[in-house]
C-alpha cells in the first residue's frame, strides 16, 4: 500500500509503500530500499523512507519465552513495552530501562538505545540486551549479543534500524517489590540551584528527571522542579495497595480529539501553563507514591496528546553536554530559547551515566536537555541550527531518534564512532538496501 505516514511528531509525512507482515519470515529487507518501522513513536524520520519500502512490525508482537525466576524475556520486536508490562509487573519484574512514553516498540527501543530517569545509575537500554536476531539482506536471520558477533550487536543497538530488521530480542529485566514509585519533588528558583540538586546525594534517587520553565528569563533563568524517585517497597504502600501491591486501577485516559489551532501554543498561554504546572508540583515537598504509569509516562495519560501542536506538528530537540561544561552550555541554550519566544510547555533536563556501547547510540556522561517546539514559527530552523553550534562547541551531540533536521556535516562532528559504525554497515548491507529519510538527509550508510 502506497500512502503517506508520518512519526509522532506530524513531521515530516512522507509518501511510501507501506508493508504490514504477519510472521517474521515475511520480515524481508531484500528489496532495493527499505526500513522497518515499529509504532511509529520517534520524531521525524528515522522510519521513513520516502519513495520506498517501509516494512511495519507492529504485528510481530509474540513473546516467545518469559522466565519469570530470573526474570529473562524473549519477545519479537513489534511487541510493544506497554504489553511486555502488562505481563511481567504482575509477575514482579520491569523494565530495566524505560523512555518517557511506554507506546514504543521493543525493536524501537533497541534501535535507538534508549535511555530513561536512571541513566545516571544504569545506563542505557543496551546494557540490557542479552541477544538480538537480525535479518540482513541476502541471508537468513543471524543471531548477535555481546559476546557472540559483538560487532554487529554494538553497531544494530543505537543503530537506528539501518543494519539489519530486528527480529527478536532477549532481554534481562529488573525485579520489583510493588507496581508502585515513591516520589518526591524539590523545586528550583533557577538553573544554578537546579543543578545543585541533581548534585546533592541526599536528593539523588535512582529515578530522577527536572521539568524547566524554558520561557523564564533573568534571575529565573531555568527555574524547575526535580522529580525524585524509587521503587516502592511494599511497606512504603498506603494499607489499602499492600495486599495486592502489583495491581493498578485502569483509569480513563483524556483525549485530545482534533487537532488545535497553532494560537494555543503561544508564548503567553504556555507562560501561564509554566506559572501553574510549577507551583502546582513545587508544593509537593514531602514522599508520595505514585502507581508507575503516572510516574514513568504522564503523557501516555493523555491520548493523541500530539495534536496539540496542529496539523503543522512539532519537533522534539534533544541534546547531551559532557559533564564539564554542561551548566554553562545549558544556560546559553535556555538563554537563547528564552529570548527567541519560542514556546516548549514540555522541556525536561536529565542527569546522563556512562556512554552507550552502541557505535551510534546517543548518551554520554553529562546533562540532556529535551524540548517540544511547535512548527507554526518559520525561523525555528535557524534557532536550531544556531543550538547545534553550540551543543558542537561543547563536546555534545543530538539524538537522532528525536531529530528531523540535523545536517549531515553536523552530525560528523557529534558523532565520532561514524567510520568504525559504516564498517559493519557495510558488510551486513553492502548494496545498502536497507536505507531511511534520516540515512539520506544524513548520508550516513552509503546513502547520498
Amino acid at each position: 500500500m502506497i500512502a503517506p505516514v508520518a512519526s509522532w511528531n506530524n513531521y515530516p509525512r512522507q509518501v511510501c509503500t507501506l508493508h504490514r507482515p504477519e510472521r517474521y519470515r515475511e520480515f524481508s529487507p531484500d528489496v532495493e530500499s527499505a526500513i522497518a518501522r515499529g509504532l511509529g513513536r520517534s520524531y521525524g524520520d528515522a522510519a521513513l523512507n520516502e519513495g520506498g519500502h517501509v516494512f511495519l512490525s507492529e504485528r510481530l508482537n509474540r513473546i516467545s519465552v518469559f522466565d519469570p525466576e530470573r526474570g529473562v524475556l524473549r519477545a519479537e520486536a513489534g511487541v510493544s513495552l506497554d504489553d511486555l508490562l502488562r505481563v511481567i509487573v504482575p509477575r514482579g519484574w520491569f523494565l530495566p530501562v524505560t523512555p518517557g512514553t511506554r507506546f514504543v516498540s521493543l525493536g524501537g527501543a533497541v534501535a535507538s538505545d534508549v535511555h530513561g530517569k536512571n541513566h545516571h545509575c544504569d545506563g542505557s537500554f543496551g546494557n540490557y540486551v542479552n541477544s538480538i536476531q537480525l535479518a540482513i539482506p541476502g541471508a537468513g536471520p543471524i543471531d548477535c549479543s555481546p559476546t557472540a558477533n559483538p560487532e554487529t550487536f554494538w553497531a544494530t543497538v543505537g543503530g537506528m534500524g539501518l543494519t539489519g530488521f530486528i527480529g527478536e530480542v532477549e532481554l534481562q529485566l529488573r525485579p520489583i517489590s510493588s507496581a508502585y514509585v515513591q516520589a518526591r519533588h524539590y523545586a528550583a528558583t533557577n538553573l544554578e540551584e537546579l543543578f545543585r540538586h541533581f548534585s546533592d546525594p541526599d536528593r539523588d534517587a535512582p529515578y530522577t528527571v527536572a521539568w524547566i520553565d524554558c520561557l523564564s528569563a533573568g534571575k529565573r533563568l531555568g527555574r524547575g522542579v526535580l522529580m525524585a524517585g524509587h521503587h516502592a517497597a511494599r511497606d512504603e504502600l498506603p494499607a489499602e495497595a499492600r495486599a495486592k501491591p502489583y495491581d493498578l486501577s485502569t483509569g480513563r485516559a483524556l483525549s485530545v480529539p482534533v487537532n488545535l489551532p497553532a494560537w494555543v501554543l503561544n508564548p503567553t498561554c504556555v507562560s501561564l501553563f509554566n506559572g501553574a504546572y510549577f507551583a502546582a508540583q513545587a508544593r509537593k515537598r514531602a514522599p508520595f507514591i505514585a502507581d508507575y504509569r503516572s510516574f514513568f509516562y504522564p503523557l501516555d495519560n493523555i491520548s493523541h496528546w500530539n495534536r496539540m501542536y496542529g496539523t503543522r506538528g512539532f519537533v522534539q530537540y534533544q541534546c547531551v553536554i559532557p559533564e564539564a561544561g554542561a551548566f554553562d552550555a545549558m544556560r546559553k541554550l535556555l538563554e537563547r530559547i528564552a529570548s527567541s519566544r519560542h514556546a516548549s510547555f514540555l522541556a525536561v533536563l536529565k542527569r546522563m551515566g556512562p556512554a552507550g556501547n552502541g557505535m551510534l547510540s546517543f548518551p554520554m556522561p553529562g546533562y540532556t536537555l529535551a524540548l517540544d517546539l511547535s512548527l507554526r514559527d518559520p525561523d525555528l530552523f535557524k534557532l536550531l541550527d544556531a543550538l547545534d553550534e553550540l551543543v558542537i562547541q561543547h563536546g555534545g551531540r543530538v539524538y537522532l531518534a528525536k531529530d528531523a533536521r540535523l545536517s549531515a556535516a553536523s552530525f560528523r562532528r557529534m558523532y565520532p564512532r561514524y567510520e568504525e559504525w559504516l564498517t559493519v554497515k557495510n558488510k551486513l548491507d553492502p548494496q545498502h538496501r536497507i536505507t531511511s529519510s534520516l540515512a539520506r538527509r544524513l548520508e550516513i550508510g552509503g546513502a547520498a
